[in-house]
């Protein structure tokens, strides 16, 4: 039996489909790549959520307890009870 060469424009042609399939590799992996960046990236914000939430019940954990209330109140609100002083540090 007696194999046949392939010819020149059959050569050409493999090497045309090997070149577009090199090139659907290559953005099939940049694809991926930005994909993982993408979930990397949400990751974070799930997390940063989930501890935001956590802050969030914390709160509504602790509604109800005064030293807690006057904890936010000095801190977020600058009160003092009656009798107390503040020092406030200048070097800031």
């Amino acid at each position: 039996m007696k194999l046949k060469r392939a010819g020149v424009a059959t050569k050409l042609l493999v090497l045309v489909l090997l070149a577009a399939v090199a090139i659907a590799l290559l953005s099939t992996q940049a694809k991926l790549n930005a994909a993982q960046a993408d979930r990397e990236a949400l990751s974070r914000q799930v997390q940063e959520q989930r501890e935001a939430n956590a802050a969030l019940q914390d709160g509504i954990d602790h509604s109800g307890d005064p030293e807690y209330l006057a904890d936010i109140a000095r801190s977020r609100l600058g009160l003092v009870e009656p009798g107390e002083i503040v020092f406030e540090d200048s070097s800031k």
